[in-house]
């Protein structure tokens, strides 16, 4: 299989959501590529599979469009300054264009420029024609251009739609300036005042809509911004300031209160509190001492500690966030899809329109026939471009899942994000989600003549194999109590019932009750004990040597202390919330009595999560689950929103629809709210953009003419066209203020 990548693009000359349709074709096309995905919301594409950059940037030139290879934090700077300039020049645009325009319309309503009959007034129109040109082509050039390369690829876009719109009024105003003979009397008007101010509001749309749309990047700006540019690097003995890119593995860095940390890494020496509110939500500081792990962007607050990097690069946790926000972005709900279809064929049904129109008012319409034809097309063509259509989503997109990542919310699509609000019962695992995950041994209950510490040594020795909580609960209580211990051999797991193998000898298991009972071991001894720690909310483990019952380790998970809180707020919103754990029933009920749930799904072994995922579905829930990412992987992937606890490791990072990059389950309530607000706010959008132009199309066609003889001016309908664009931008960038705490 050739390697797989994502490449990112930058695609100037997009003029509208019929533009999103063409680039994603042509770049389909290429050999290689398995995925393209164009987001007309901040012009990008992102482009997965096999086929190289040059290619797609061929591909995209073909279809009329310009593309440029994005990588990181200099590409950003560089279109961020090349936007800037774009947009001062849209202002300069429109200053050009407003300044011919409107002299030219108050001359008008206020009757002092000459009549086109004159001598004088022929003159002078001729020059007032000359001088639009002059201004269609210098304000209006760019609309011109890419109605042109449009039609060569057999495309039509929002250029296309202006440039017939104004073209035709300027061609139409010099025909009667020069042939007045050529139309009747009634239709002699000029409309070279309305080509210009037409051109003058939508370059002021456009300039308002690209300062609007920059605001919904900054969730990636100040992402990106939080790696630092150097790093204090100490080799050979000596502290160099240094680079971040020549950072290398197994580099010793300093970090000084105040400073951000360069890359990922280990403190081995010294301790401090680090700010990691930009990972994962949290405003609490977190201490950090020898052993302890550090992320790139984190902020040192109080000592100073030297750590190696272990990290670097696009590894870091950091650039691997960044990534996903970027791809969680550019990426398209299943409204969206369906939205660029719609947008595909709109342009193309727009001009059989104003053709249509055209042809109506020529043959059926009052004097002037020719004036009110031309009129009536025109405004068809001008107030019909689908801008406000093809940002409603991806406007949305980009600053929910911004709005997510500040809270510590990682979202992989947008139908993920879509999806989430949609949930109707939320499924918890119970280990290291609603607890702690960080067990520890509460009781020791030797039978017979062996004592505490002969059962907890027994016990540890056998699991220094496994990598199960449970099991570091009981090594690290060996380690406290300085115990030394032998060597196991023949170990062997059992997924979801216990362990077994032999030490100094002797056949030891060590598993739950059911567990006993399969290997033929009678816990009748210590179920009366079992029973009672398990009410408790805590985990026996029975241990038994050469097939006789030993004793009883008892191991509690501490409940996290929100869990409950978190819990609540779910309930409020109306979701059904389900524990799930493989530990007895008498436990999980325990736990399930401390935070407020009341169905439970107990003794689940590991295989068996994904069946409990699809019998709740079955019965026609929408189920999220919420899991650590590694152990619950099946049930994650069969949820219809897999919601993956982590505090900020990449194994948590990689494993579900949705990441929750502080160990909490408000994280779950806040990625709900978010994802229910921002696709209200979606809908919100294509309302508008759906309303907007199933009215203003029909009035502008001059269906209200017969009734009250009124006809819209293609002014008004170009102020509105840019109008329609900035309110979609401006109420997706309300979701800049959304608090998830404050609407749950």
């Amino acid at each position: 299989m050739p390697e797989q990548r994502t490449v990112r693009l930058s695609i100037s000359g997009m003029s509208c959501a019929g533009c999103v349709a063409a680039a994603e074709e042509a770049l389909r096309a290429v050999p290689g590529v398995r995925e393209a995905s164009v987001n007309f919301a901040d012009h990008t594409a992102t482009v997965t599979g096999s086929a190289d950059a040059g290619q797609l940037i061929a591909a995209v030139g073909r279809a009329g469009y310009g593309a440029t290879v994005l990588r990181g934090a200099d590409d950003m700077e560089e279109r961020e300054a090349a936007e800037r300039a774009h947009y001062h020049r849209l202002l300069r645009n429109t200053a050009v264009a407003a300044a011919l325009g409107v002299p030219l319309f108050l001359g008008g309503m206020l009757g002092l420029l000459p009549p086109l009959d004159t001598p004088g007034g022929r003159i002078l129109w001729l020059l007032i024609g000359v001088a639009t040109l002059g201004v269609l082509i210098h304000a209006g050039g760019h609309f011109f251009t890419g109605a042109w390369s449009s039609f060569l690829n057999h495309n039509a876009n929002m250029d296309t739609l202006i440039a017939l719109g104004t073209g035709s009024a300027w061609c139409y105003s010099m025909a009667v300036v020069l042939f007045p003979d050529l139309v009747p009397s009634l239709a002699r008007h000029a409309y070279f005042e309305a080509a210009v101010i037409i051109i003058a509001l939508i370059n002021l749309g456009s300039a308002l809509e690209m300062r609007a749309r920059g605001k919904t990047s900054e969730a990636i700006k100040r992402l990106i911004h939080l790696q630092p540019p150097t790093a204090r690097v100490i080799r050979d003995g000596r502290e160099l300031d240094l680079p971040i890119e020549q950072i290398v593995l197994d580099d010793t860095l300093r970090v000084r209160p105040g400073e951000r940390i360069a890359v990922d890494g280990e403190v081995i020496d010294g301790s401090s509190t680090v700010d990691e509110s930009m990972l994962t939500g949290e405003p609490r500081p977190v201490s950090k001492g020898v052993g302890d792990q550090v992320t790139a962007g984190t902020v040192n607050r109080t000592g100073t500690f030297l750590f190696q990097a272990r990290r670097i690069g696009s590894d870091t946790v950091l650039a691997r966030i960044i990534e996903m926000v970027r791809q969680a972005q550019s990426s398209k709900p299943a409204i969206g899809r369906l939205v660029d279809r719609v947008a595909a064929v709109f342009v193309p049904v727009v001009l059989i329109v104003a053709v249509l129109t055209f042809l109506a008012w020529f043959n059926f319409g009052p004097e002037p026939w020719a004036g009110f034809a031309l009129v009536t097309t025109m405004t068809v063509l001008i107030i019909a471009c689908p801008c406000a259509l093809g940002l409603a989503t991806p406007m949305s997109i980009m600053v929910g899942v911004g709005k997510a990542a500040e809270h510590g919310v990682l979202i992989r699509n947008g139908d993920a994000l879509q999806q989430a609000g949609r949930v109707t019962t939320v499924v918890l695992d119970k280990t290291g989600t609603v607890t702690e995950g960080r067990p520890a041994v509460t009781a020791l209950l030797p039978l017979g003549e062996r004592d505490e510490l002969e059962l907890l040594r027994t016990a540890a020795a056998l699991e220094s194999g496994s990598e199960h909580p449970l099991a570091q609960a009981i090594l690290d209580a060996a380690r406290e109590r300085g115990l030394e211990l032998p060597p196991a051999s023949g170990f062997a797991a059992v997924a979801g019932h216990g362990v077994r193998g032999e030490v100094e000898g002797k056949a030891i298991l060590l598993g739950n009750r059911r567990f006993m009972q399969d290997n033929g071991i009678d816990p009748a001894a210590l179920e009366q004990e079992a029973a009672r720690l398990a009410a408790q909310a805590e985990t026996p483990v029975y241990l038994a040597v050469d097939g006789s019952l030993a004793g009883l380790v008892s191991v509690a998970d501490p409940v996290r202390a929100d869990s409950r809180q978190a819990i609540e707020r779910l309930q409020r919103l109306g979701i059904s919330v389900v524990l799930l754990s493989g530990d007895s029933r008498t436990t999980a009920e325990a736990v399930a009595r401390q935070v407020g749930v009341e169905t439970v799904f107990a003794e689940v072994l590991p295989g068996e999560k994904g069946e409990k995922v699809a019998e709740l579905q079955a019965a026609g829930e929408i189920v999220g689950m919420v899991g650590d990412g590694i152990n619950d992987a099946p049930a994650l992937a069969r949820a219809d929103v897999g919601f993956a606890i982590g505090t900020g490791t990449d194994v948590a990072i990689e494993s579900a629809d949705i990441t929750l990059m502080r160990g909490s389950l408000h994280g779950v309530a806040d990625a709900i709210a978010i994802s229910t607000a921002t696709v209200r706010n979606i809908k919100q959008n294509l309302f508008g953009a759906f309303i907007y132009n199933s009215l203003g199309i029909p009035i502008a066609a001059g269906v209200l003419y017969p009734v009250s003889g009124l006809l819209l001016n293609p002014m008004i309908a170009g102020g509105a066209m840019a109008l329609s664009s900035v309110t979609v931008v401006s109420n997706a960038n309300r979701l800049r203020s959304l608090r998830p705490r404050e609407s749950t």
